[in-house]
């Protein structure tokens, strides 16, 4: 059987330096347990997907900037029988962020959200209220890495506004209250491999700064989480990740509650670094979905 590690073109977008190079390892893992695997770019107009059994999305970063030709990839691999990794059908519903109303409609926790269609003009003063807050976070629907993403004080909303609503005439967008929560205690995930957990973490923002991605500064802590915590984010995954073999549960704590913020299961990192056994786990998930 032969696999494809998908990854994507690196044109020097996305800011690497400070990560660690997950792929590379895993690649190299995977290899020496006997796997034939290959790092391959989705978007890769010489590939054969005939050769391929199984693709296994890792890092395809750029797929937001270019969403309808990865849907056509995604309707390329189901043509050529290629086991996609995670499902087609999970990966298109995870692309758009209203994928969270889903997920608050079986009656889980997540970050109060309103979701502006594109075409629509706004004005984000009217946010503060309907959310009792005196910050805001506007991100498109379909994004990654922080992209076109804002973090809104009543002190400089007229510009964000002005600039919000030029972009809202291409793509749909997503208000959420600014949880200070995320500065104080830091944003939590849990990995799942397979369904079952793995391992889990809290990212933490550098000082001045709001996003928590390592790529922007942010740093990593490991965390050993007990049984309730594990069980809380579990119900995420039961409900939306079946069949996945990765699935990260990103989320904070408000008032001892648990808010989800995102649910990863497309291409997140997924901090195999943190515990050796992190490495194994995946590869075990990986032969039963195989």
């Amino acid at each position: 059987m032969k696999i494809a590690l998908i990854t994507y073109l690196d044109k020097g977008a996305y800011d690497t330096t400070t990560v660690e190079s997950e792929d590379d390892k895993l690649l190299n893992f995977l290899k020496e347990k006997g796997l034939t695997i290959d790092l391959v770019i989705w978007n890769n107009p010489h590939i054969n997907w005939e050769d391929y059994q199984v693709a296994i999305l890792k890092s395809p970063w750029d797929y937001f900037d270019l969403i309808e030709d990865f849907y056509t990839w995604l309707d390329l691999l189901a043509t050529k029988k290629v086991k996609l990794l995670n499902p087609i059908n999970v990966v298109r519903w995870n692309s758009d962020k209203r994928y969270l109303k889903e997920i608050e409609a079986a009656g889980l926790k997540i970050i109060p959200s309103i979701f502006i269609n594109k075409q629509n003009r706004v004005s984000l003063k009217h946010f503060f209220d309907e959310f009792n807050t005196d910050k805001l976070i506007v991100k498109p629907c379909i994004s990654g890495g922080a992209k076109n993403t804002f973090k809104v004080t009543i002190d400089h909303v007229e510009a964000v506004n002005h600039q919000l609503n030029h972009l809202l005439q291409e793509e749909d967008f997503i208000i959420q209250p600014f949880l200070p929560e995320i500065l104080e205690s830091g944003e939590w995930s849990f990995i799942f491999f397979n369904g079952t957990y793995s391992h889990s973490l809290i990212k933490k923002a550098k000082p001045g700064d709001f996003r928590v991605q390592p790529a922007h500064g942010g740093s990593v802590h490991p965390q050993n989480p007990d049984h309730d915590l594990i069980a809380m984010a579990q119900q995420y995954v039961d409900l939306f990740a079946k069949n996945c073999l990765y699935a990260r549960v990103d989320g904070t704590f408000v008032n001892g509650e648990f808010l989800l913020m995102e649910l990863e299961l497309i291409e997140p990192f997924l901090f195999l670094n943190t515990a050796p056994e992190n490495y194994d786990r995946y590869y075990e998930a990986l032969k039963k979905l195989m």
